[in-house]
């Protein structure tokens, strides 16, 4: 999509006109022709007068939510025609919430057609009108085309099928990413895990024909103010291992590795926009399959930390590749300032919070909240869900230091997240922060601004804590 800021004398070449309604009473034009049609100003009502080459749509709040699904919506009622061009004469409400409007057109527009046998190549061209430019409307209109290219870049990868996309297909694309900005990765494969004792994480992989892969892009911009480590489960594929998925629940399992997507999109987008912070991402690529020299129930793996796991159910893959990546991130990273994972972990998570809320766990509960108010100013749902010491008892092993799988069915996320906490140091305890992205990283149906499919959870609230950091 291409959008363009212009003013009000400019000449105005596009062929429909968005016009945002939040109370019906305020249009002096087409009132009673919207009424007879019962549009409502609510979200996500939208109606396109074909013959006056206009569209209405409704929005309830001045927020960037409402706004960034009014435009969206928009936009996907403007793909269902011929036209290729509209504009948008900005209030005051769009103009406070133009990063909403920015961001929620370039993600409304997205549509993945890499399968299909015939694409749609048009693009659409979007006019905001402004009564005189400023460089601040300018700022944010780069800034957040940035933002969203890199949420489609992370769609993108997730919604990729399994075959197209194992672990060396993630480390290559992880190299082209860097290149493109110009910060350095390095990836290691099944040789490193074994000598750095990385063997959690190695097991995981060990049956998949295609070899495990740990990617670490750095981003190192002078006078850095912070320093963060993200973290992220890249399972290219999940089968569950020989605890065997049953066959419905295999199904969209491509989307386990949005954790690590949003990972290598994040560091992309953090050194498109140049923010003054040295930033690591760190990601486990590995794929979960069955075979003779698939890991084991009963098994006992050591972590790199020297930690041991009892292994009684290989679908609980992901806290094992990830524990030895936030060993792994701890060891090389020295005066870590925060240190977060993102990670498709459980679907408790989503029975307990629904699909398209982040669950957001860790021992800091200042920074818990300082994380929920990031991802919900991005426009990303969030809350937190809190450790306690009963829950704790439930991955204890007798035999091993943990167990990778509580030893109840309530409280899966808490416990998948206090799993990961064996593998904090503490030095970090109170840096750490865990997000359980299971349920809107990849939902089969589309909601708001986004499509059936990825959503690229993670990346905007990511930008938007780095950003926070700068205000204070």
């Amino acid at each position: 999509m291409k959008i363009n800021i212009l003013e009000k004398n400019d000449k105005l070449k596009s062929e429909v006109e968005i016009i945002f309604v939040k109370e019906l009473d305020s249009l002096t034009q087409d009132k009673e022709l919207l009424e007879i049609l019962d549009f409502k100003a609510k979200d996500e009502a939208c109606v396109l007068l074909a013959e006056s080459k206009k569209i209405y749509v409704g929005y309830e709040k001045d927020n960037y939510d409402c706004i960034a699904i009014a435009i969206a919506t928009a936009i996907k009622k403007l793909q269902t025609t011929k036209f290729k061009s509209a504009n948008i004469v900005l209030n005051q409400e769009l103009k406070d919430n133009f990063k909403a409007l920015v961001e929620g057109a370039i993600l409304g527009e997205y549509k993945f057609t890499d399968y299909k046998s015939e694409k749609e190549k048009r693009k659409i061209e979007l006019d905001l009108i402004v009564e005189e430019k400023n460089s601040s409307l300018e700022k944010i209109l780069n800034d957040s085309k940035i933002i969203a290219k890199a949420v489609n870049k992370a769609r993108n990868m997730v919604n990729t099928a399994p075959a197209d996309f194992y672990p060396e297909v993630m480390a290559n694309i992880a190299q082209e990413l860097a290149k493109d900005v110009d910060i350095s990765c390095e990836v290691y494969g099944e040789k490193y895990l074994e000598k750095n004792n990385m063997m959690a994480m190695h097991s995981v992989g060990r049956a998949s024909i295609h070899e495990s892969k740990l990617i670490h892009l750095s981003y190192k911009p002078k006078n850095a103010k912070s320093k963060i480590v993200l973290v992220g489960k890249g399972l290219t594929y999940d089968s569950g291992g020989l605890s065997l998925k049953p066959a419905d629940f295999m199904v969209t399992m491509k989307a386990d590795k949005s954790g690590g997507c949003a990972v290598l999109s994040t560091m992309w987008a953090i050194a498109k926009l140049e923010l003054p912070f040295e930033v690591h991402g760190i990601v486990g690529a590995v794929e979960n399959m069955i075979g003779g020299n698939a890991y084991k129930p009963d098994d006992i793996l050591k972590a790199k930390n020297g930690k041991t796991i009892e292994v009684r159910n290989t679908d609980a893959e992901g806290r094992l590749v990830l524990a030895d990546c936030l060993c792994y991130a701890q060891d090389e990273i020295k005066d870590i300032d925060y240190i977060f994972d993102y990670a498709t972990l459980t679907g408790a998570c989503v029975v307990g919070v629904g699909e398209y809320t982040t669950g957001v766990m860790g021992n800091n509960e200042t920074l818990k909240k300082e994380a929920v108010v990031s991802a919900l100013n991005s426009g990303e749902y969030a809350t937190a869900l809190d450790f306690n010491r009963f829950l704790r008892k439930a991955i204890k092993s007798e035999i091993a230091d943990v167990c990778n799988i509580a030893n109840t069915r309530y409280g899966g996320a808490i416990t998948a997240g206090m799993f990961l906490d064996n593998f904090i140091y503490e030095e970090n305890k109170n840096k750490w922060i865990h997000f359980d992205i299971a349920g809107p990283a990849f939902v089969e149906k589309a909601w708001g601004y986004n499509p059936h499919g990825a959503s690229g959870t993670g990346v905007r609230f990511t930008v938007e804590f780095l950003r926070g950091l700068l205000k204070d």
